[in-house]
């Protein structure tokens, strides 16, 4: 059987001996296009737009920092607390999820703190982009042959020749296409289904809810990320993926009981 070869070049242009990466231009694109969506929420709920700029910082400042240190601590613990430096090194690779997830809800209760905004409904909004997030990142990953699936024999496989000759699952699709309909899902909730989206901690507790039950699934068809030993039947996203997703299984039961 032939299978589709993968062999794309993970810099997109360069400038003397500046490079620019695909995935740093659609990591770029994620943030970017998440600002446009919350400055439609704005716009939507009668806010003051400018009060964007400043939450732009924060989330940016949350993701980095805390999918940077979630993929030292939770992926490779034992060589970045060796060489803490290495920490620093956010060019050289390495970004957690899970990280960046508690990174951005660290950051939004900073700033909800700071300006005097409902924690929930901050989340509640902020969780829509959030998915359209993962799908730049995941399309990201592919552009670098990052985060393979495990070796199949089905005819979508794809081989990643940058990494080896193997056909494998095409894990970064199989997770992005699905934040993409996450994405629209959480979207046509918040037009058309009033009753749910007023309700505080609903929109954020679904997100959590579908965003980490397609991680722990997909976890099953990926490649191992951990660098350390690990006894336990789960892999290290899926053990990380749990606590989302209780909360979010809470947050939905705690807002639907709740008085509107």
């Amino acid at each position: 059987m032939e299978y589709f070869i993968w062999n794309l070049d993970p810099i997109a242009f360069s400038f003397g001996s500046v490079r620019v990466f695909w995935y740093g231009i659609l990591f770029a694109t994620a943030i970017l296009s998440g600002l446009q969506y919350m400055k439609w929420v704005y716009k939507k709920e009668g806010r003051d737009e400018n009060e964007l700029e400043s939450m732009f910082v924060y989330i940016v400042i949350g993701i980095v920092v805390g999918a940077r240190l979630g993929h030292c601590l939770f992926y490779d613990p034992v060589y970045y607390l060796a060489h803490p430096l290495k920490i620093f090194a956010v060019w050289e690779g390495g970004l957690a999820s899970h990280g960046g997830g508690a990174g951005v809800i660290l950051a939004l209760w900073l700033y909800g703190r700071k300006y005097k905004l409902n924690f929930l409904w901050l989340l509640d909004r902020v969780a829509i982009p959030t998915a359209l997030f993962g799908f730049f990142v995941r399309m990201g990953n592919l552009m670098n042959s990052e985060i393979l699936g495990k070796p199949t024999e089905v005819p979508w496989a794809i081989i990643f020749s940058r990494v080896d000759m193997f056909p494998r699952h095409p894990a970064q699709l199989y997770e992005s296409f699905s934040y993409l309909i996450i994405f629209l899902l959480l979207t046509y909730i918040y037009k058309t289904k009033e009753s749910l989206a007023s309700r505080q901690g609903f929109l954020f507790g679904l997100f959590l809810v579908l965003i980490f039950t397609v991680r722990f699934l997909v976890e099953f068809i990926k490649e191992k990320q951990a660098a350390y030993a690990h006894d336990v039947a789960l892999t290290t996203g899926q053990e990380l993926s749990i606590p989302f997703l209780l909360i979010g299984v809470a947050l939905m039961v705690w807002s639907l009981r709740k008085k509107a």
